[in-house]
């Protein structure tokens, strides 16, 4: 398992909470055990007790991506290397999958975790993947989508670091609303436009004052 694969720990944490909709999807163990993906052993430690914890570290991730998506590099770094010395991981290599032609392992990095609770063992996983894509891609490469009241964590992988959006639901969304207010703006306009061509046309009350037709 690549160590970039587990940068989408941090995301699935962090949006499991929607402050501007008021969701709070982090409700439960079982919601608690659902973030851990195919990780069923991991998982299965979970407690009540993890719920609050959970939240806990959510709010300090969400904090990375807001520092990083403020263009407040340094704190998002400093931030980030709390939640390291906190919850600390082991790189171990794995070869748990093999190659097609000779049957030998195909040997990867894999974060091997010895934690008290479900909470820290997530937590350092998280926090590693997250901080290995900052180092590799660049801290411009955290955002929060800006298609409101969305807010939403995501890892921009686009190739010219062009991602706003959370989503292609909130990149339709957010589209949808600059045309529309595009449009308002250019019917705005054109009714301002038409008062004043109106206000600058001559009264029928003033009659026509043209020379040599007055008296006929």
């Amino acid at each position: 398992m690549e160590l970039a694969y587990y940068s989408d720990y941090a995301v699935r944490l962090v949006n499991t909470d929607e402050p501007a909709r008021g969701k709070d999807a982090l409700t439960s163990v079982e919601a608690v055990r659902d973030l851990f993906g195919p990780s069923q052993s991991a998982a299965r430690r979970a407690t009540d007790a993890d719920v609050t914890r959970f939240r806990s570290v959510r709010a300090r991730l969400r904090a990375v991506f807001e520092a990083a998506d403020s263009g407040d590099e340094r704190l998002a770094v400093d931030l980030l290397n709390s939640l390291l010395l906190e919850f600390p991981v082991s790189p171990q290599i794995s070869g748990h999958d093999f190659r097609d032609d000779d049957g030998s392992p195909l040997w990867h990095m894999h974060l091997a975790d010895h934690p008290s609770n479900a909470t820290a063992g997530y937590a350092a996983i998280a926090a590693m993947g997250l901080a290995f894509h900052l180092t590799e891609y660049g801290v411009d490469r955290l955002g929060l989508c800006e298609a409101p009241p969305c807010r939403n964590a995501y890892l921009d992988t686009s190739t010219n670091r062009s991602r706003r959006y959370c989503s292609d639901r909130c990149a339709t969304r957010a589209n949808v609303a600059a045309y529309r207010a595009r449009k308002r703006l250019a019917a705005d306009r054109s009714e301002k436009t038409g008062l004043a061509a109106d206000s600058t046309q001559p009264s029928s009350a003033q009659g026509d004052r043209r020379p040599g037709l007055r008296g006929r």
